[in-house]
This record gives C-alpha cells, structure tokens and sequence, in this order.
C-alpha cells in the first residue's frame, strides 16, 4: 500500500492541475457568433454583454413587416436583423432578439457616412441611393463581446462592443474624407409605417445626445430612452421629418432641422458632423433605459464612464469568460465551438431590463425600483421552461431566481393577475400558448429557489384558472378545449395538462393540499384529448365528438400550435406510463416512437411552413421546434432505453454544427442551445417540476461542470464517439449506478459520472422498475 500512494498523490496533483488549468483556458475563443439557424439568420452576430440588453449588432436589410397591412413574407428572415447572404449593411442598431420566430426592436440605428449626405436607406440592389454600405466577409471578425467589419462603400472600419447597458461605437474614418454619423430613429425590425409613434433628440452639449422612441410592435408600448457620447465634438447636425406633423404651432418661428438642439418627430432621422482632420476615431457611446433619459445617462456614466473602447471590450471579454468558463472539457475544436457557442446562446436572453439605480419600467407602464431582485425581460417561455431555465437554475441558479422574481413582479402588475405569457420590453406579448411561467415557477420551487412561496402559489392559480386563454373555462369543467371553441384546443388541452402538473408538484412538495389535489386531476387531463381508436392526441368537440378526418402529419387547421399530432401526442412527460396506455400500450407506444424517428416526411407538409426546412427534421422528429425537445428521451421508460442514446448522437450531430447554417431550427432565446448542453452533459429535465434529469449518453470524453455552490459534476466517457454511443456501465461517485436518472440534490452535492462506452448497445441495462424515472402514474 504504501508503493501505490506517492504514485496517487501525484496523478491527484497532475489531475488537480490539469482541471485548473482547463478552467483558466481562454475558452471565448471557441464562441462563434456567427452559427445561424438553418440559414434563416435567426441570430445576430454582434455584440453584448453576458445577459445585457443591449444587443449591438449590424442590420443587413430594411423589409418592413407589412406595407399596407398585407405581410411581407421576406421579412421572416430578418427576426434578428442580419442575413448573412445580404451584401449591404444598413446600420448597427442596439436591440436584438435572439433567435425567435417573430421579432421586434432594433433600436437607435447608427450608420458612419462620408461624402454627399444621404438619409434614406436605399435598397439592396440600389445601395448608392442611400446610406448603406456593401461589405465584404473577409473583413467581418465576431467573438463573444465584439464585432469587426470594414464598409465597402466608404472604408470606415467599424468596432462594436458593449456593457449589459451600454453599446460602444468605434468608426475609424479614412484621412482626407468627410466625417458623418447618422441616427435613425425611424429604423426597426419587423418595422411598418406607423410604428414608431414618437421620437426625439436632445442636443445637450457638442459632445452629448439625449432621446428616446417610442414603438408600437410586439412590444405594444416600448419606451427606449437613450444618451451618447461622442469622442470629439460635433461641428454641425440636422434632421429630417419624413412625416412632418401638420400642425407645427409656434415651432414654425424657428429653423428646426439645421443646428437646432431639440428634434423630435414620429418618423425622424438625424446627422451629425465631425472634424476628421486631426483623429480619424470616432467612439460613440450609446446607454439604453426604458425610465428615462437620466437613468440612461447613469448607466452611461456607471458602465463605461471614460472607459476607451479597448478598456471595455477587456472587461466584456473578461466577463464571458468568467461566465462561459464554468464548463471545461475535451473534443474536438468544432465540439467545443459548438458547446461554449451553445452555452453563450444561452446567457443572451433573458436580458436585465433595469437601469444601474435599479429603476424599471413595469408591465403597469409605472416606474418601479427593484430592491430585492434583479429585474430581467424578454421571457420566450413557451420555449425556454423546457431546458433554458431548468439549465439556468443549474448552472446560474440566482439569475434565474431573479428572473422568476421578475415573473412575480409581473403577476403583480398585471391587471388580469397573469404571469407572463411571452413578455418583451415590459410588455406582454401574449404569443403562443400555455401558461408556462408557471412550470418555471414550479420547478423553482421543486428545485429550493428561495421565493415567496406563498405568493408564488397565489400567481400560480391565478394564472391558470384565468378563463381568457382559449379554451380554459371548457378545460376547467370539460377536461379538455374544445375545438369548436379553441383551433388549437388539442396542443392547449396537453400543454395545460402539463403546467397544471407541474403546481401539482410543486404543491405536493410544500404540503399545499388544497392546491396539489385539484391539479393533480388537472394533470391527467390530457389523456381526454386522446382519440384511442387512432392512438393519436386530437382535437375534441364540446360533444364529445374527436375530429373525424385528423390527418396526424399535418400542422395546420388540425388542433395544434407549431407542430402536428405525431409530435404533440407524446407531449406527457408528466405521466409517461400513463401516456402509453392511451396509446394501447407499450409495444404500441414504441412502435409510434419509432416511426416517428425512422418515417420519411413527405415536403408538402412543412413545405410552407416558416419554422421548418427539413434541416429541422429527423424522419418525423422536429428538432427545429421544441415541443418534441423531450421525445428522444422517452425511450427510458420503454424496454429499448438505448435507442435514446442512439437518437441523441443522431440529432447532435446533424443539429448542430460549426457552421453559418449550423442549427437546425429557431434558438428561440436559447432553448435549442440549453437543450444541447444537457445532452451534452448527458441528461436532460424531461419533465420539469420533478427533480429528475432523465440519462441520455455524454456527447464528450470529459466535462466538468463548475455548480454555483462550489461542487462540482465531472463526466468521464474516455471513448465515447460515433461509433461507441452505447453506454455499457456507469458509476456514480465510483459505485455502480443503475439507474435511468439523476436527482437534481445528485447533482448539486457534486459527483463524477464515469462511464465505460462500446458499439453495441447493453440491453439489459435500465430495465428494472426501480431504475425507471418519473411518472405521474405507476407501472403495475
């Protein structure tokens, strides 16, 4: 014993060293901005700040959402402002959703000028009528806190960087020519005549700007104040009104569009001019608030003060790392691109939506100050409470408590006494369907989140016995939506059934009687949109009647939201036994499972769909959108758990990729990268409000995992790879470990998961009862 001991010291010391000095690599360097999904360029390249809201970023086009209320189908492409095909830039504008559907913002547009002054944009294929420039890739850079591109038209190279509040502008003009900036405040994605409803510039020194726009989009009423700061004084500025009001009162005494301090209109776009005879650098600093233009020159002043561009983008750089390091591993550089692009994705949205005083303009359209919680905005929950927040509430567990205080904060503003649906910018957005704020409620509360409880269960019923959403007062008294009340009614009768689980839970676990027993019946209500005769989920009529001719390949007018019956039918993870009786049993259940992974899809049924190109698919199976996220997963509860792990190399590898094009599907605010992250890792929330994290197969050889408490989990597959995706044993903590989940106390108390890989599958693993996970009902 005593010969071995100096030998286990030293490998202890070598493995110790080896850790610390993966967690010290510079891991930004494998963040790639510029992976986009599935060539719609859903994602924006530029750049901010570990959970900021501003979001500094090139647009590449100007398509408006709708010309005369007739929508513009092109404009799908530009939810995140940049194409990557487009060979203009317009502008760089501080307002970015990342990822989603359908958009909003882009706002506070800046555009360097030389020459002849233009104001209008122009068009891509008369770029020479307006202010943008073409450019060229090759003079594209993008890193995590930075973007680099030199304009064409004009050779101004442009530096972007940012602070959680502040987006900093660095143009370098050429010698000899003029020195221009421009400022449209008319500018927006998914833009329209009329949607800006007021504007206005505030000339408060030769080196200071105040403003703010007001937008109606999404976001109904988004107030977004700003100050900049200009590196050098303005020589001369003006604007133009390009829809003059006709009624101008005593204005008309004055010249207002030429040197005048004070510009304001609904549809203005402003210029300023600088000396460029001594210094060819312009930095431009531009704070964002949504309380005032004193809030946004606080932030100004607190986060980048008289910081140079260099000194801000170190600090930026610095704080992704920090946040972006707590993962280390091994593989392959496009591996690791693709792991720290996923988890920065997942640190984008939500963004804190307060200013440096911790003011915030509510959901009341009040100002109200956040005195014990950091306020957060942008919450794409029908996505996000599948992986983001379970992940956030892993790995950054008091940014997502803030975030669901912020949900509460919410409830308390709301005249209808709802928690957020889809909220933007203070404002509810009221897309899609559920009412998954509550799933991120519960699992909190599962999980040990330190809420008000009380008032957490309050915000949960309330929201989830408000009969305004479609089809809920039937729900309540039918057990399901009727379809002649809701054209959604089968996905919304499942997806009610879950969140309605999920309180259940969460009751359950605090002793809420009262609350836990009537939704627990609630919880089973999705067996009711069942149409057993079909084995397939489908809308139901207030009769009782189930529609006659489902066609379960079809996402449109057949009862369901953003997918069709194949998907949605496996969409109980609360009660997966239970899900497979209604289907007939299991032989049934997995005969669906898997010709929904093997069938060919024929194109005519997502030929027309926005969402989805067969980039999205794998036979049946639509990676690209998240109501199937958990389906792969599912196999665990079957005879056959290791086709789990089969399925989940397949989609890891053809969904995600270190490419331009290299996700198969809308990030939607970073639920396709948190999803990737935990099939990394090996184990994925399949059925968030429980405490389990249902084993799939790591991705890597090696991860460890840096958990907020100081612990930390380590994954060990040394020969895991395409071929050896079958897990053969696994040891938890160096003891043999059966079973098919992990706890979520498992992962916080820290632990090593080493796992020995082959080629062929182990089919007896998994397949006692015991080691099965969670369902609402028991196997018999």
């Amino acid at each position: 014993m005593k010969t071995t001991l100096p030998f286990l010291a030293t490998a202890f010391a070598l493995y110790t060293m080896y850790v610390s000095a993966q967690s010290k690599a510079d891991v930004t360097t494998f963040v790639n901005p510029m992976i986009g999904t599935d060539g719609m360029g859903h994602t924006f390249p530029g750049a901010c700040a570990p959970f900021g809201i501003v979001q500094l970023s090139p647009e590449t086009d100007t398509i408006p959402h709708n010309i005369n209320g007739k929508y513009q189908g092109n404009v799908y492409a530009y939810c995140a402002g940049y194409q990557y095909h487009d060979p203009t830039i317009v502008g760089f504008s501080h307002t970015h959703l990342s990822g989603t559907g359908h958009s909003d913002l882009g706002d506070v547009m800046l555009m360097p000028q030389t020459g002849r002054l233009i104001l209008t944009p122009g068009t891509a294929s008369r770029p020479d009528e307006g202010y943008r420039s073409r450019y060229s890739h090759n003079t594209e850079k993008a890193s995590v806190g930075y973007y680099e591109v030199t304009l064409a038209d004009n050779n101004v190279r442009v530096q972007l960087t940012a602070t959680p509040r502040v987006g900093v502008h660095k143009y370098t003009f050429p010698k000899g020519q003029d020195s221009r900036l421009i400022l449209d405040l008319l500018h927006g994605i998914y833009n329209y005549d009329g949607k800006v409803l007021w504007s206005s510039i505030r000339v408060e020194n030769d080196t200071l700007l105040t403003g703010y726009r007001i937008t109606n989009g999404w976001a109904r009423a988004n107030y977004t104040y700003f100050a900049i700061s200009f590196s050098k004084p303005i020589l001369s500025y003006g604007y133009r009104d390009k829809k003059r009001p006709k009624y101008l009162g005593f204005w008309r005494k004055f010249q207002l569009y030429q040197d005048f301090p004070e510009m304001a209109g609904q549809n203005i776009v402003a210029y300023f001019n600088f000396d460029n005879s001594r210094s060819q650098d312009l930095t431009v600093k531009v704070a964002l608030s949504a309380v005032s233009t004193e809030g946004a020159q606080k932030n100004l002043a607190t986060e980048v003060g008289s910081k140079s561009f260099e000194e801000v983008y170190a600090a930026t750089r610095a704080s992704w790392q920090r946040e972006l390091s707590i993962i280390s591993c091994q593989g392959t550089d496009d591996q690791k691109a693709m792991l720290y692009t996923s988890l920065y994705h997942t640190m984008i949205n939500p963004s804190v939506y307060m200013d440096v005083d911790r003011k915030y303009r509510g959901l009341d359209g009040n100002i109200h100050e956040a005195t014990d919680f950091d306020n957060y905005t942008v919450f794409s929950l029908w996505d996000t409470y599948r992986a983001e927040h379970p992940l956030l509430n892993l790995l950054k567990t008091d940014r997502n408590t803030n975030m669901v205080k912020s949900m509460l904060a919410h409830w308390r503003q709301s005249v209808h006494h709802v928690l957020p649906v889809w909220s933007l910018m203070g404002n509810e957005g009221w897309c899609m369907t559920g009412y998954h704020a509550v799933t991120v409620l519960a699992d909190a509360i599962v999980k040990g989140a330190l809420i008000d409880k009380d008032e957490a269960f309050k915000a949960m019923v309330s929201t989830a016995t408000w009969t305004r959403f479609p089809g809920l007062k039937e729900y309540m008294t039918l057990g399901y939506a009727p379809y002649d009340r809701d054209a959604t009614a089968a996905s919304n009768t499942l997806e009610y059934s879950f969140d309605d689980f999920t309180i259940y839970a969460a009751a359950l676990k605090e002793g809420r009687t009262d609350i836990s027993e009537p939704f627990a019946r609630r919880a089973l209500y999705y067996r009711n949109t069942f149409d057993k005769t079909l084995g397939f989920a489908s809308p139901r009529y207030a009769d009782g009647r189930f529609k006659a001719d489902l066609d379960p390949y079809q996402t449109y007018n057949e009862g369901f939201i953003e997918g069709n019956s194949w998907n949605f039918s496996f969409h109980a993870p609360q009660d997966v036994y239970g899900l497979m009786s209604v289907m007939g049993g299991e032989e049934a259940f997995l005969q669906k499972l898997n010709r929904l992974f093997e069938m060919n899809l024929p194109p005519k049924y997502y030929k027309d769909n926005e969402d989805i190109t067969a980039d999205c698919l794998v036979g049946g199976y639509v990676h690209g959108n998240e109501p199937s996220h958990h389906i792969p997963y599912l196999y665990a509860w079957t005879s056959t758990p290791w086709l789990t792990q089969q399925r989940l190399r397949t989609i890891m590898n053809k969904m995600y990729r270190n490419h331009i094009r290299g996700l198969g599907g809308n990030d939607d605010c970073g639920q396709m990268s948190a999803w990737y992250i935990f099939t990394a890792m090996g184990f994925y929330p399949v059925c968030p409000g429980s405490d389990q994290y249902v084993l799939g197969v790591p991705y890597l050889p090696y991860m460890n995992v840096a958990l907020p408490n100081g612990k930390h989990l380590t994954i060990k597959a040394p020969n895991v790879s395409d071929k050896n995706c079958y897990v053969q044993s696994l040891k938890l903590n160096g003891r043999p470990y059966t079973k098919l989940y992990l706890t979520h106390a498992d992962l916080l108390n820290g632990c090593t998961l080493k796992y020995v890989m082959g080629s062929k599958p182990n089919k007896r693993r998994g397949q006692a009862i015991i080691d099965k996970p969670y369902s609402l009902t028991v196997l018999k």
